[in-house]
């Protein structure tokens, strides 16, 4: 049989791969877990204060942006952990970095709940 390697077809595969990773991720890495559930909670919040249509673009940016910059630095100790099990501070200085971008993504999302939330709660 030949193999169809058509456009729409990749694009399935590619779609099928990607859902499946994020199934991984979600159910596997508890830092992921942690970060989903955060993002569930504050989806709730939105919906319970009523936030504005901006501030749900706000908010759903850092949700995404925590999430994907999560997966990547789990990937990368998956690759770093195959590559060199043992510990090596060449490989730590990597994972270092890796979650010092994790760090900088939820800074930035802490700082728009902050702008969302804060305000909203301090009315109440």
């Amino acid at each position: 049989m030949k193999d169809d390697h058509s456009f729409v077809t990749g694009r399935l595969k590619s779609f099928k791969y990607a859902i499946l990773g994020a199934y991984k991720l979600v159910t596997t890495e508890h830092s992921i877990m942690v970060q989903f559930s955060l993002g569930v909670l504050l989806s709730i919040a939105g919906f319970y204060f009523e936030i504005t249509k901006t501030e749900w673009l706000f908010q759903t940016l850092a949700i995404g942006l925590v999430l994907s910059i999560e997966g990547l630095n789990t990937a990368v100790e998956k690759i770093a952990d195959f590559i060199h099990p043992d510990f090596h501070s060449k490989i730590g200085f990597i994972k270092d970095i890796a979650a010092g971008a994790v760090f900088f993504a939820a800074v930035a999302a802490l700082a728009i709940g902050c702008i969302i939330y804060v305000p909203i709660i301090m009315s109440l």
